[in-house]
């Protein structure tokens, strides 16, 4: 028998009591530091206030106090026996046939607040963001675009997951607005380098991996132990001027052109929720080196889909239609690739898994690819876009379906706002 909220969740949500992704929120309009939550049909389940009723009561959850914590940090750093001891705390606390939540009605009126009454905030504190380059056909058309299609894939890209250490300051919640940035572009002819607000303002279309446990500088993670270092996963848009970037990532790569901002979704849905939906990697030629060779070898099938809503504009196109399991290499292969060197990751650490294109022209995950660098205008409902224009809003969505019940992300989204004085 399936297991069933006493909530009623409506079928087509995201948030049924299979998924209870992990976020904090504040209520609208207040400044109380935030709380921490899961998210269960249109509510948020408040953990300080199931904490506080004594119903985490189990040996590793009973005695600490981490989900009284403003952030998810202290839990997520508890590793993989506590983040399974609270998630069957939770499905059973929510489940149909529990009377501890469902027949209180002081503290299911306490603790279940509606989405629409609270503001989301960013739920861990992040002190590393990584980004990989993980999706071969983003790859190759970012190849082919910029160097040409004899050999659009440079070789080392099949041996090891190429990444670089972005700006975690600037990492903000959905719903942020994105602020065009100004830097240097390419010079026309002999004139000086263009400098003023980026005109090739893009979206990149990634997930990334939270991390829970890290590991002691010096020390790597086995690839094959990986899955346990990793809590969940969000929704993330990785905001690029291509502009600026063409211009400056000469020889050292992304800077300026990607620091400005990443937007992630609210809810971090976790490894466990996404278990069901696992499959296998693509096969991988040449074999990775030993420290990258997995023995079991998987994906997660999450449709990912992308709406551009024009400035003025009261309906949105979807653009993109992907999904995560086109990734070449797997989220664990990435973290054991970044620890492999000594390099010791911490609790809240992001790592995005780069642009997540697939094989079909429906499928390309930024305009870059979408547009072919602008020479192939998208068409969107009676206007067009090479790149995004300031009002632009971009609406990222990811989604599980499948054995009667969908696990989702939500919504990503972000609008391009105009460059501050």
């Amino acid at each position: 028998m399936a297991l069933k909220s006493f909530i009623n969740v409506h079928p087509d949500s995201h948030f049924p009591i299979q998924n209870l992704p992990f976020g904090a929120f504040k209520p609208q309009h207040s400044t109380a530091l935030p709380r921490l939550a899961v998210a269960i049909g249109d509510y948020v389940l408040d953990l300080s206030q199931i904490a506080e009723a004594g119903l985490f009561n189990g040996p590793l959850l009973s005695a600490s106090d981490c989900f009284l914590q403003p952030t998810l940090n202290k839990f997520l750093a508890m590793g993989r026996p506590a983040w399974k001891e609270a998630r069957e705390t939770l499905q059973k606390l929510l489940s149909s046939t529990e009377p501890a939540l469902r027949d209180n009605t002081e503290l299911r009126h306490k603790a279940l607040v509606p989405m629409s009454k609270v503001e989301m905030v960013l739920p861990m504190e992040i002190g590393d963001y990584t980004d990989f380059f993980s999706s071969m056909h983003h790859a190759k058309n970012c190849g082919t675009i910029f160097v040409g299609p004899k050999a659009p894939i440079p070789p080392n890209w099949f041996h090891l997951p190429i990444a670089y250490h972005g700006r975690a300051s600037s990492i903000v919640i959905s719903g942020t607005d994105i602020i065009r940035p100004r830097g240097q572009g390419h010079p026309a002819g002999n004139s000086p380098p263009y400098f003023g607000p980026s005109l090739k303002i893009d979206f990149e279309l990634e997930m990334a991996a939270v991390v829970g446990p890290g590991n002691e500088l010096g020390k790597a993670i086995d690839v094959n132990e990986a899955a346990d270092h990793i809590f969940g996963v969000v929704l993330m848009n990785d905001w690029s001027a291509r502009d600026i970037q063409a211009w400056e990532y000469i020889p050292l790569g992304p800077f300026l052109g990607k620091s400005f901002g990443t937007t992630i979704s609210p809810w971090i849905v976790t490894l466990d929720a996404l278990e069901p939906f696992a499959c296998d990697a693509p096969k991988q030629d040449p074999p990775p080196l030993p420290y990258l060779a997995e023995k079991i070898s998987k994906n997660y099938d999450i449709a990912l889909e992308v709406q551009i809503k024009p400035c003025g504009q009261k309906d949105s196109s979807v653009v993109t239609r992907s999904n995560l399991k086109n990734l070449y290499w797997t989220l664990t292969q990435q973290l054991a690739h970044h620890t492999i060197n000594g390099c010791n990751l911490r609790p809240g650490d992001l790592l995005g898994t780069g642009t997540i294109s697939g094989p079909e022209p429906d499928s390309l995950g930024c305009l870059l690819e979408l547009t072919w660098n602008g020479q192939k205008p998208l068409s969107l409902k009676g206007t067009s876009r090479k790149y995004l224009e300031d009002g632009d809003e971009v609406i990222f969505t990811g989604c599980c379906k499948g054995g009667g019940y969908n696990v989702g992300f939500g919504t990503c989204t972000g609008k391009v706002v105009p460059p501050r004085d």
